[in-house]
């Protein structure tokens, strides 16, 4: 595939390097200093493009993919609020658009797991649960975007959750996402249950950025030739 990655930090390079040691050619490496690749003339020698930047220019981003009829795969968080538009947009213009919180193989299966222990903790009203997100204080969003996925899960499930918060609460309809951030630190997300006599806790940690960036690529490999809206969990057959 010719790749065009947009976002060309340490997130970027990773997913480079896994392309090309598979024999994609990255054709393109979109930062702040080169926009311009951007343009429609550009951005459409691309078969597909992959998309990790900030949250205030990855709606912008998505929709140039889309002028210029492109498939994008994109990891950026903090943006959700327009996700419902962009959604919208691809359907309307038969573009093809993949994204998701979190493309490591483990941590997908982990949001089935979490998913699952949910609809069984479900009728157990002994239990509280809590959520705890840890990463390295250059991470832009709090909770992260990984975070919010299992707490959106949690909810949809459990019958007396409402939302979540980012603070302490003693309102048992919200369920407690604590962010920590700290360096050096290894990303990790931990869903605990508990209750007078015992805990039952989930824990995900990523070692490296490495199952991320393979993830995001082999997400671009299944995308290309694609239409519509899909997420990990079409990928993966979860």
């Amino acid at each position: 595939m010719k790749i065009a990655l947009i976002g060309y930090g340490k997130m970027g390079k990773a997913i480079e390097a896994i392309a090309t040691s598979r024999g994609h050619e990255v054709i393109h490496r979109i930062d702040i200093n080169s926009s311009h690749l951007l343009e429609k003339e550009n951005l459409s020698q691309a078969d597909v493009a992959i998309e990790f930047t900030t949250p205030e220019t990855a709606y912008h981003n998505i929709l140039k993919c889309f002028e210029a009829g492109v498939p994008v795969v994109c990891g950026t968080t903090g943006w959700l609020e327009k996700l419902p538009e962009v959604k919208a947009i691809c359907l309307e213009k038969h573009q093809a658009f993949l994204y998701a919180s979190n493309f490591s193989i483990g941590v997908n299966i982990f949001f089935a797991l979490n998913q699952r222990l949910a609809e069984l903790m479900a009728g157990q009203t002994s239990y509280s649960v809590r959520m705890e997100e840890i990463h390295h204080t250059q991470k832009k969003d709090a909770p992260s975007g990984t975070a919010i996925t299992l707490a959106e899960q949690i909810i949809d499930k459990l019958p007396g959750k409402k939302g979540w918060v980012n603070d302490a609460t003693q309102d048992a309809s919200q369920l407690y996402i604590h962010s920590k951030r700290i360096d050096p630190a290894a990303g990790t997300h931990i869903v605990d249950y508990h209750s007078a006599i015992d805990d039952i806790t989930i824990t995900h940690t990523a070692h490296s950025r490495e199952g991320f960036a393979a993830g995001a690529v082999t997400a671009a490999e299944w995308l290309k030739g694609k239409k519509g809206i899909f997420n990990m969990s079409d990928v993966l057959n979860l």
